[in-house]
Order: C-alpha cells, then sequence, then structure tokens
C-alpha cells in the first residue's frame, strides 16, 4: 500500500508537469500571435501563470481544511525559485546572464514583496489583515511596473489589430488548468496522509517537498535552457513568480475566511531567508549576471537552510 502510494505521490507530479507545460505553451503561443514578448508579460503574465500550481493546490488545501499547507507549499516555493533553480541554472552553464530590465529600486521592491510572507509568520500566525497588505503591496508593484512599461496599453492596442485565432491557445491554457487542479488535489490528499504516517509536521513536507511539484514548470524552463545552451534567462519569469507566491499567499489567507495557525517556524528560518535573498540581490545586480561560483554558495545556503528546517 505504501509502495503504491509513493508510486502515485510521484505520478501526480509529471502529471502537474505535464498540464503546467500545456499553460506555459499556450501562454508562449498566444504571445506570439499577439506580438508580445517584453518582461511585464514574463513578469506578471507568465508569472502569474505559472503559479498556478501553487494556486490550484492552496485551494484544495482549503477545502481539506489543512490550510498549513498552502502556507508551507508558497514561501518555500519561494526560496526554491531564487535560491535552487536560477543557481542550478547558473551551476550547469557555468554562469548566466539575468535579463530583468528593472531599475534597482522596483528589483528591490520586488524582493520585499517576495519575502514578505516570511515576516508574517514569525508569530506562527497569518491573520486576514496580513493577507490584504500582500495583495495589496503586490498590487502596488504591479502599477510601479506597469506604469513604467505600459504593458496593459500595449496589449489593447495588439489585440485589436490581431487576427490570428487564439482559441487553441486558450483551450491549451484551460486544458492545462484543469489538469493541474485535479493533480494537486491528489497531492494534498496525500501530503496530508504521509504527514500522519512519517509523523512530520503538514508545513515541513509542503516546505520542503511540494515546492519541487509545483514549481515544476519553472524547472521545465530551466531545463530547456541548458538543453539549448542559453546562459541568458528571462528574469522576469522566475522573480514574477515567485512575487505572485505572496499574492496568492494574501488570497488564499482571505478565501480561507479565518486565522492560519502555522505549527512550525523558527527566527533562525527567517534571518536565513532575509540573508540569502539579500545575497541573491546582490549577486545579481553587481554585473547583471550569477556566475558559477555565485551559484555554488547560493546552492549552499539552499542545503543549509533545508538541513535547518529538518533539525529544529
Amino acid at each position: 500500500m505504501l509502495v503504491f502510494s509513493i508510486i502515485f505521490y510521484l505520478l501526480s507530479f509529471f502529471i502537474l508537469w505535464f498540464g503546467a507545460g500545456l499553460i506555459i505553451k499556450g501562454t508562449d503561443d498566444l504571445a506570439k500571435k499577439i506580438n508580445l514578448s517584453s518582461f511585464s508579460l514574463s513578469f506578471f503574465v507568465l508569472g502569474m501563470l505559472t503559479s498556478i500550481p501553487e494556486f490550484s493546490l492552496g485551494i484544495n488545501s482549503i477545502i481539506a481544511k489543512q490550510p498549513e499547507i498552502f502556507v508551507g507549499n508558497l514561501i518555500g516555493g519561494s526560496a526554491t525559485l531564487l535560491l535552487l533553480v536560477i543557481p542550478i541554472l547558473a551551476f550547469l552553464n557555468r554562469g548566466i546572464k539575468i535579463s530583468h530590465q528593472l531599475d534597482e529600486k522596483n528589483l528591490i521592491f520586488s524582493l520585499v514583496v517576495v519575502i514578505a510572507p516570511v515576516f508574517f509568520i514569525a508569530d506562527n500566525l497569518v491573520t486576514r489583515t496580513e493577507g490584504v497588505f500582500l495583495m495589496m503591496i503586490y498590487l502596488i508593484l504591479v502599477y510601479f511596473i506597469e506604469k513604467k512599461k505600459g504593458l496593459l496599453e500595449r496589449i489593447k492596442d495588439e489585440l485589436k489589430t490581431e487576427k490570428t485565432h487564439i482559441f487553441e491557445d486558450c483551450l491549451k491554457i484551460f486544458v492545462g488548468v484543469a489538469i493541474v487542479f485535479f493533480s494537486s488535489r491528489f497531492l494534498v490528499e496525500r501530503t496530508v496522509y504521509f504527514s500522519h504516517l512519517l509523523k512530520l509536521p503538514l508545513f515541513l513536507i509542503s516546505f520542503l517537498v511540494l515546492p519541487f511539484g509545483t514549481n515544476l514548470p519553472e524547472f521545465s524552463l530551466a531545463v530547456r535552457s541548458v538543453i539549448s545552451k542559453k546562459n541568458e534567462i528571462a528574469f522576469g519569469d522566475y522573480l514574477g513568480s515567485a512575487a505572485a507566491n505572496s499574492f496568492l499567499f494574501g488570497f488564499l489567507t482571505l478565501v480561507n475566511g479565518k486565522r492560519v495557525n502555522v505549527s512550525r517556524y523558527s527566527m533562525i528560518t527567517l534571518i536565513l531567508m532575509i540573508f540569502s535573498f539579500f545575497l541573491f540581490y546582490l549577486f545579481s545586480r553587481s554585473k547583471n549576471n550569477i556566475s558559477k561560483d555565485e551559484a555554488k554558495i547560493l546552492l549552499l545556503i539552499y542545503l543549509l537552510f533545508v538541513l535547518v528546517e529538518m533539525i529544529i
């Protein structure tokens, strides 16, 4: 029984990956048809769409009355994106160039939005007021970046002149969302099962294990980049997804309808995350790239991060 549970648990990750792939492919094709490939598009549109697995898993965790799952997954997901996915890509490619097109103020603000949930769970409690605040700072970030890039006006103009049928691309996205939603529901059920079986806190499994599944879209983008031997990444895809996690954190807290108790969290985790995100900022801004040596440092910090969470 246990063996089959593990097999189906792993299989659900691959099904989720397939659904997320449909979403990304549909979005990419749609963007090309309406002639959009700007940083703003990747930051907001693709950033939100690659966060659909996190959203689906969050909704299903609320349905299962286990909101702690979405808390751990979203916070762990942001750390996985910036401290694991990008550094692995930099390590394998012997360094990567970062095409982020953000000025220093907006980059700092973006990272503040990404790390904000970490501060709110420091007291082992997340309130609806804090959820509203997280949504507001994300929308403020959207305003500042959109104001500079003018993405909404550009989309409006392109859609007016676009003659290509976009039904097929929208259908891919819809089917992908459906697959992701149902596979994430199974993931929630099995996560609760393994938590009870192994006598581990839900937050710990959600924090360390689930992000590998819900961030498969971002992992697939990284793998594609390595295979094609490209050493430049669209930073908006990753930073946008991490920022969207904060928005989803706030939204799901409101949907839950009451405070969310976090059974496992420590000040050591908070300090490590602040320090690691600060290092990430320094590395990404120094020469608009992350070197292989810098990637090693970030990966070591991530491993330390994991060890701390397993020990405390």
